[in-house]
């Protein structure tokens, strides 16, 4: 754990409980249920971003609808990308193994993850000796590697480090500390590198169930879009948090530690930074006006029928409403309040869990750009 002697991280760990815990408040549960659902691919694009595999936000969604690319690179990344969303939804709905910070957790995101992957992306190359090695979900690695100028702990000691990471982390005793440990088991779990791929999608699912189970984390913001949009000075806090001093080559010396502050000062800042921007995007008041903007052009366009916004106003502010509904809150005749409400769920604007059930707010890649912006890059 970092000294904290200046309590920098301390003060930055209240600071994302707080505004972490104020964010879920503006929100009614339907509505926050659909925001999860887009965060939860919004999380997985921007955590296989860092990995290098851009898929773009079209091609996720098409995947959650089981529509698949006939070009087989995009196929494997649109498998790739929905592994990581139903790993997630796991977590979100409490299947996942209590107590994140443990091996047990790491191999069980880890099984879960790779054991949806097409066989493709399960092989991995020693760039030293050209051997292809194969990832076996759930199964620490069974050689050693080097990750750059990384050099990982040795397959013998394996076992050894991933108990001291429990220890280390397990029993952290304040609150401000076990939000620090989050941040610094980040790192330390990346430079065990327990496995031989898929080690930084594990420590991204890690940290987010670690903030969940603490009660700050939650399906409203986003980790990995913080991270993936500061990629580059990701990376390099990382590397810099590996560095031991003049030899000392067990990662114990001064500069590590150093190293290690500054990459958990990094991290809950970024943290921060995307509750924040969460918040701006998702204030009822600025969000039902931007919902208004899109709804007058796309009605002066003739894609979308006047009366549109009424619904969506209801179920923005309301979580949800019965169909039978839609005559009363948009002022027409049954039938034509009918296509009104037909139109909005073709267009993915309003979803139901069932055919004739109640129908809540949804954000379909399409709108988000003018509903929420800034949430992908706009290229």
């Amino acid at each position: 754990m970092p000294e904290d002697r200046q309590h920098r991280l301390e003060n930055l760990a209240f600071d994302l409980a707080g505004k972490s815990q104020g964010l879920a408040s503006t929100l009614n549960g339907e509505v926050i249920r659909s925001v999860g659902d887009l965060v939860r691919s919004m999380n997985c694009y921007y955590s296989n971003l860092i990995e290098g595999h851009n898929t773009h936000p079209t091609n996720i969604e098409k995947a959650l609808r089981d529509d698949y690319s006939d070009d087989p690179e995009i196929r494997d990344l649109q498998l790739e990308a929905r592994a990581h969303i139903e790993v997630q939804r796991l977590i979100d709905e409490g299947k996942a193994p209590p107590h994140a910070l443990t091996g047990a957790f790491a191999l069980w995101a880890h099984k879960e993850f790779c054991k949806r992957l097409p066989n493709a992306l399960l092989s991995v190359t020693n760039p030293e000796t050209g051997e292809n090695v194969n990832v076996i979900p759930g199964q620490l690695r069974s050689g050693d590697v080097q990750v750059g100028r990384h050099v990982a702990v040795s397959v013998d000691e394996l076992n050894l480090f991933m108990g001291r990471f429990e220890e280390a982390y397990g029993s952290v005793p304040s609150r401000a500390r076990q939000v620090i440990a989050v941040a610094a088991a980040h790192h330390r779990m990346l430079w065990i590198h327990p496995f031989y791929d898929g080690n930084g999608r594990v420590v991204r699912l890690q940290s987010y169930a670690c903030f969940r189970e603490l009660g700050i984390g939650s399906a409203l913001w986003s980790v990995a879009r913080g991270l993936g949009r500061n990629v580059q000075e990701y990376k390099l806090r990382l590397q810099a948090a590996d560095m031991p001093r003049q030899g000392d080559l067990d990662g114990r010396g001064n500069l590590s530690l150093k190293g290690l502050e500054e990459f958990c000062e990094f991290f809950l800042t970024v943290c921060i930074d995307q509750v924040n921007y969460m918040q701006s995007i998702l204030e009822p008041n600025e969000l039902l006006r931007r919902i208004g903007l899109y709804c007058r052009d796309e009605v002066d366009a003739g894609r979308l029928m006047k009366g549109s916004f009424n619904l969506l106003r209801e179920a923005l502010l309301s979580g949800s409403l019965e169909r039978g509904r839609a005559p009363e809150i948009t002022g027409y005749a049954d039938r034509q309040a009918r296509k009104v409400l037909k139109g909005l769920l073709d267009r993915r604007l309003l979803v139901s869990d069932s055919p004739k059930g109640a129908v809540r707010l949804s954000f379909p890649e399409h709108v988000l750009e003018s509903w929420l912006p800034r949430l992908y890059p706009t290229a």
